[in-house]
Parts: C-alpha cells; structure tokens; sequence
C-alpha cells in the first residue's frame, strides 16, 4: 500500500467553504490559519451549517495580511458581516477565535483525514466531508482500521483517535447547496455513520500535495486531547504486525 498526499484544505471560517492549499504549516493546534473566525448568535452559540447551510455557499479564505476573508472581503467588514447575516439570520455576528474553549474552533480534534477510496465507497464528493487531508493510495475501506495509529506525512506525525460520526452536512452538495438526505442515510446504512478520521498532531511541520504518507505506530505517551463527548479512555495504540 503506497500512501500519499492527494489535497490539503483549511477553512478560514468555520462552516465556511474551504480553500486547498499546495503546502500547509500544521500546528499541534492544526493547519495554519484553519476556522480562525465563527459565526455566533448573540447567546454565545456558535453558528453552523449543520443548521444554516447558506453558509456552505459563502468562500472563506486567508488574505495576504494572513487574516480571514469572507468573498475576498476581511472578515470584520461590513461587507463580510451583511453576506454572513444573509446566510445565518440578522443577530449573528462574526467573531474571532483567541484561545481559550477548544470546542468553540473545532468540533471534536483539530485535522481530519479522509481517503480518496472511502470517499469513492460512499459515492460523493469528498468536499462533503470537510477534511484537512485527504489520502490516496488506500484501498477500500483501510481508513477504517487506523484508529490508534499515526501517519508520518511529510515532516508531520498525525495522530489517529476515532472515525469520525458524520452529519447532515454531509448532505449538501458543495456547489449547489441542494440537499439530498439519502447521502447521510447511506452513511448510516453502509459504513455505520462514519466517515473519514478525528485526528491530532503528535509533531507539528509541513505537508505539501505529494508527500508519501506512512501508517506508523504511536508511543502511548502520545495520548491525544479530549474533543467534544470523548471518552477519556477510549484511545488505545495499536501495534503493526
């Protein structure tokens, strides 16, 4: 099995649209510049596509000042916060992430990994799936056996915790923002509502499009962050044979 980089993605603003990038800095806290702005209610509540998915229609990106910009314009114009209260509702506003509540950037663990061929399997667009990184060279469904391993892509250890639990995001086409709830159905019925991989970063670097990917093994020492709902010791390493 020869494993490689085929695409990497960030998205500037959360449930925005995302951007590939030819090469990535990864942080232990992910790619560089990934959901550094949210959309939130003024309770606190973090707005999302799961529940607004006009959002899904609006392009985020990274300017050259390395701030976030919604339709090319900065995050905090007005212009960028009349086309987000389009999307969202005319209470939401735009906020930027400072640290502190992990939950608030990302929903679980900072990367997620999704393969070419479990993408192919579940028959869609792998947009649909929001990953980081995306893989080439799997066959079938090996994704779904690398729970508690790592992959050394380029000068990055990644480690691997759970398949991740997919949503009504999922039903959306990217382009066209038109539902098809028969998506997220399949992915229940056929590959038990999981779909790609919550990841951390065991030694941060750079990935560029490309680099070989190799399945190692992880030191327990390298036990990753909580997400959201996890389990504390649900994570096990697991050893290659």
């Amino acid at each position: 099995m020869t494993l490689q980089v085929q695409e990497l993605w960030r998205y500037p603003v959360k449930s925005l649209r995302g951007e590939r990038l030819a090469v990535a800095d990864v942080e232990l806290d992910g790619v560089v510049g990934d959901r550094l702005v949210h959309v939130r209610q003024q309770s606190g509540r973090v707005v999302t596509s799961r529940f607004r998915p006009q959002l899904l229609g609006l392009q985020g990106s990274i300017g050259d000042d390395g701030e976030p910009r919604i339709e090319g314009m900065p995050w905090d114009s007005a212009g960028a916060r009349e086309l987000v209260r389009a999307a969202a509702g005319p209470g939401v506003e735009l906020v930027r992430f400072k640290g502190g509540d992990h939950g608030q950037r990302y929903d679980v663990l900072p990367l997620t990994v999704l393969t070419t061929s479990m993408a192919e399997a579940v028959g869609v667009d792998r947009r649909r799936f929001r990953p980081n990184l995306v893989i080439a060279g799997a066959v079938d469904l090996d994704e779904a056996g690398w729970a508690g391993y790592g992959l050394r892509a380029g000068g990055v250890v990644i480690g691997i915790r759970n398949r991740r639990t997919r949503c009504v995001m999922t039903t959306f086409d990217p382009d066209t923002l038109e539902q098809d709830p028969g998506v997220l159905r399949r992915i229940v019925h056929s590959f038990g509502g999981e779909v790609a991989l919550d990841c951390w970063v065991v030694e941060p670097g750079r990935i560029a499009e490309g680099d070989p990917v190799e399945l190692v093994e992880l030191d327990a020492a390298s036990e990753p962050p909580l997400g959201n709902g996890m389990d504390p010791f649900s994570w096990i390493p697991r050893r290659l044979a």
